[in-house]
């Protein structure tokens, strides 16, 4: 009877052993955006460097649609069992949840934290044939001149957007948001005049900056970037001023802590490769990683920190 017990036993437990062996198949990290897009261009050398450490494919999933509403949903629905991840953003986890009346997920229950990947500041630039030359020149115009000057945004609660408002809320100017259907018509409406300035991702921002077609004026990050090293913050300006945008990766809620902490360790060492680090920097990213509880507070904080601020300027869809 004993014996029959124990096998019994060993049954019952065989689907947990075979846990142990995670992972054992191909992993999906699904990317919420169109393929081509900042979010794609992260994933793809990651996701080829988590294959070589993990032994097993990680295939990239682009599906896209409402905002990354559409992805983040599904993968908040997959099994938590490590298979199946998801390379969000600030956006996605952080904002979504305050800007949406009805969002099919929520970020912090329905997801497990695994690591940070990278963060990419944003640069805030006037047409090159502008007279404005400085941050300070340009805040000095807003406040003579309240709601002439304009500023190009890609959507309701997209970073341009809550970038413009900061700053209009941190220094008291009066700057009218038009919004655009995307980075491409909104850098457009610059270059023709159309609008007074931009913010828009270090990484876009670089062509028509070293095509002399726009001005930099500052930096959203806390500091000067390599890239644009004359180019100051605008905390230099209005101090304490930071928002850079940031990109990480979530499992389901529920997923087993030791399959997150081999995902993590996976996506730190990922990180620190020499590869995946020049195409980041590449294109203006800052590498970010680190452990899976200091991620947990991280996102944490951001989700209060923009949850709090959608309520106080009234940011909502249309």
């Amino acid at each position: 009877m004993n014996i029959l017990k124990a096998v019994a036993a060993a049954a019952l437990c065989a689907p947990f052993i075979a846990q142990a062996a995670w992972p054992d198949k191909s992993i999906r990290l699904v990317v919420p955006y169109p393929p081509g897009g900042m979010t794609d261009v992260f994933a793809r050398p990651l996701g080829q460097k988590m294959s070589e450490l993990l032994g097993v494919p990680v295939v990239i999933q682009n599906r896209a649609g409402a905002g990354g509403t559409v992805g983040s949903a599904a993968v908040a629905r997959e099994a938590p069992d490590g298979y199946t991840l998801i390379l969000g953003t600030f956006g996605t986890h952080a904002v979504n949840d305050a800007l949406f009346k009805e969002l099919p997920y929520n970020s912090l229950k329905d997801f497990t934290p695994v690591c940070t990947v990278a963060a990419v500041p944003s640069v805030l630039s006037v047409n090159a044939s502008s007279s404005i030359q400085s941050l300070a020149q340009l805040l000095d115009t807003a406040r003579a001149n309240p709601g002439e000057l304009t500023h190009a945004s890609t959507g309701i609660g997209a970073s341009p957007q809550l970038l413009i408002e900061l700053l209009k809320q941190e220094a008291k100017v009066d700057i009218r948001d038009i919004q655009y259907n995307g980075g491409g018509p909104a850098m457009m409406a610059l270059l023709g005049n159309q609008v007074s300035m931009i913010f828009d991702t270090i990484g876009t921002s670089m062509t028509q900056i070293k095509a002399n077609a726009i001005r930099p004026l500052a930096i959203s990050s806390k500091s000067r970037s390599p890239l644009l090293p004359d180019v100051p913050a605008v905390a230099e300006t209005l101090p304490g001023f930071e928002v850079v945008p940031w990109f990480a990766i979530w499992a389901p809620a529920g997923t087993p802590p030791d399959v997150v902490q081999k995902l993590n360790d996976a996506i730190n060492t990922a990180l620190k490769a020499p590869d995946v680090g020049q195409k980041f920097s590449g294109i203006g990213a800052e590498v970010m990683g680190g452990s899976v509880a200091d991620f947990a507070a991280f996102h944490r904080a951001e989700y209060d920190r923009w949850a709090q601020f959608i309520r106080d300027t009234g940011i909502k869809l249309e």
